[in-house]
């Protein structure tokens, strides 16, 4: 023990510079929280289905709730029904077997409904495409409000997918 505090005293502690902030974060924030407090009254519950994707898009998914994104001080939060959820947030190519669950979620959602679909195979089928396994794109099986490219799309770029679909008011028709 007193080695390794001799070491310490001697080299000193050595740590990565702190990152610099990052503008387009900032700027996306002020405008996720104007919009959730103009549309939403201050709330906007997600409800999150993994129809059959690699769990790349969920990894990004779950870095929007740790403390440097912060979701929760923007006003939103991830539900566990449906029925509690004003946006469906979708990963991955709809695997014939989740097809029904997906299309029961969307269909237990109040209006008005927001669809965000998350990813590359979210959007279009990815690697994986339509096959016998797999209805492709979420898109086939659901209307979708917004598509958010990426494998996976960063938390930045989730942010703006969400941003995209309450500004557009693309959920108004129910």
């Amino acid at each position: 023990m007193y080695q390794l505090l001799k070491q310490i005293v001697k080299v000193g502690i050595k740590t990565e510079a702190p990152p610099d902030t990052d503008d387009s974060l900032r700027v996306v924030s002020q405008r996720l929280k104007q919009e959730i407090l103009g549309v939403f009254e201050g709330s906007l519950a997600i409800r999150h289905v993994d129809a059959g994707s690699c769990n790349g898009c969920e990894l990004e998914i779950h870095m929007l709730s740790n403390p440097y994104y912060n979701i929760e001080a923007l006003g939103m939060k991830f539900v566990a029904s449906p029925r509690h959820a004003d946006l469906l947030l979708v990963t991955g190519p709809v695997a014939r077997n989740m097809e029904v669950a997906l299309q029961r979620t969307y269909d237990a959602m109040p209006g008005p409904k927001l669809v965000v679909a998350v990813g590359d195979c979210g959007c279009t089928g990815g690697i994986f495409g339509e096959s016998y396994a797999s209805r492709g794109r979420v898109a086939n099986v659901l209307a979708v409000d917004v598509s958010v490219p990426g494998c996976p799309p960063t938390p930045v770029a989730l942010l703006q997918g969400i941003l995209t679909a309450i500004s557009s008011g693309a959920g108004e028709r129910s």
